[in-house]
């Protein structure tokens, strides 16, 4: 389903329509099986956070998108625990809140130097490839150790991987790539470490905890996942922000850290960019809602409607910065919670808080009839966003 039919801010119809029917309801997919579709916000917080289910992708029943080819897997977000927990806790050190805050002046000057090789530039000018995609890219470049000249060759992949019209061949061979590259960068961390993630990653290989694959694996789901969706938050909260002028207004004069913070929770509330839902499957029988999930059922948990339950968030549709939001579920919940969000939580804040101050006449250059929207990947967002000021 996507939001081509109505507001480009807002779930699909249908999505509303059946989180009104009930919170799980049975949806048909592409191999014929009917998994539940879970819409309403309490039970994907009981599901998510239950033991019960499982995030591993090659169970019968997982509920996938398309067809799996054996060469696409991208990591430990698609195991259950302990070898989830396991090769999850290795990479975990780097976005702990501590870490990221120290890391808020890297991403400051960042993104100071981005908006000033805008004003310096020529207008009008595609946000996206000028600032959304540049900022998260240079962070998880700096701390995977990634080189930032290679960014057109993994953005290119990144894209493939999670494009919805892409054959599982097509995307396999971009995992592929991708992996190769980044085993290619193990070996060079093994040979001479630098103080990053991925010559801790080569670490661990040299003392036999984590296979080189595995690593190269672990460096390809951060890679991807650190740019992707902070990159699409940007662009299209910055869209959002700019159809909701007293919002902006709000944001632009805010010098509270707290009230830009807020501000973040709310937009990742609003705009929950992943297309494909939360996906699992039942390990055991689950009573829940008045229905009982059977074992090996699926499980489609679609946070973006859930993030628009009106028992958790009154009035959910309205965009309010003032909003408390921080229980959504944009980053999910339970053992499988987005390892990355602090740091994208970070990066929003300084973004949010410095683009529209200080570019205060930032505005579209294009009617939004004319935006090019992604409904073709699994992370929502826009291909490109003129805007001059």
């Amino acid at each position: 389903m996507d939001r081509a039919a109505g507001c480009p801010f807002d779930p699909p119809p249908e999505l509303r329509s059946r989180q009104e029917e009930g919170p799980l309801t049975r949806v048909r997919l592409w191999d014929g099986s009917t998994p539940w579709l879970v819409t309403r916000y309490a039970e994907q917080r009981a599901l998510l956070g239950d033991r019960r289910v499982s995030a591993d992708v090659t169970r019968p029943g997982y509920p996938s998108p398309a067809r799996i080819s054996g060469g696409s897997s991208i990591g430990f977000i698609l195991m259950d625990d302990p070898e989830h927990a396991r090769l999850r806790r290795m990479v975990t050190a780097p976005f702990t809140v501590r870490r990221v805050e120290a890391m808020r002046p890297d991403v400051q000057k960042i993104v100071d130097d981005l908006i000033d090789e805008l004003l310096a530039g020529p207008k009008p000018v595609d946000l996206v490839e000028a600032f959304a995609l540049p900022v998260p890219s240079l962070v998880i470049c700096r701390l995977l150790g990634v080189p930032y000249d290679d960014h057109e060759f993994f953005q290119d992949n990144s894209k493939v991987v999670i494009r919805r019209d892409a054959t599982p061949e097509q995307r396999a061979a971009a995992v592929g790539r991708l992996a190769a590259y980044l085993d290619g960068l193990v070996g060079d961390k093994l040979a001479a470490p630098g103080d990053d993630l991925l010559s801790r990653l080569a670490e661990r290989v040299k003392a036999g905890e984590l296979s080189r694959q595995e690593a190269g694996q672990m460096g390809v789901l951060l890679l991807i996942a650190g740019h992707e969706t902070t990159a699409n938050m940007i662009a299209l909260g910055t869209l959002a922000l700019l159809e909701h002028p007293d919002q902006l207004d709000l944001l632009r004069s805010a010098d509270d850290p707290q009230l830009i913070a807020g501000a973040v929770e709310e937009l990742l509330r609003y705009l929950h960019i992943t297309h494909n839902g939360r996906r699992r499957v039942a390990l055991e029988d689950i009573e829940i809602a008045g229905q009982v999930i059977r074992a090996g059922e699926g499980l489609i948990l679609a946070n973006d409607i859930g993030n628009r339950d009106p028992a958790a968030f009154p009035d959910p549709d309205r965009l309010d910065l003032r909003r408390e939001a921080r229980h959504h579920v944009a980053f999910g919940f339970g053992v499988h919670q987005c390892l990355g969000q602090s740091l994208a939580r970070m990066e929003l804040q300084v973004v949010y808080g410095t683009l529209y101050r200080r570019i205060p006449t930032l505005r579209l250059a294009a009617d939004l009839e004319r935006i090019p929207f992604k409904h073709d990947g699994s992370v929502y967002g826009v291909h490109e966003l003129p805007v001059t000021w």
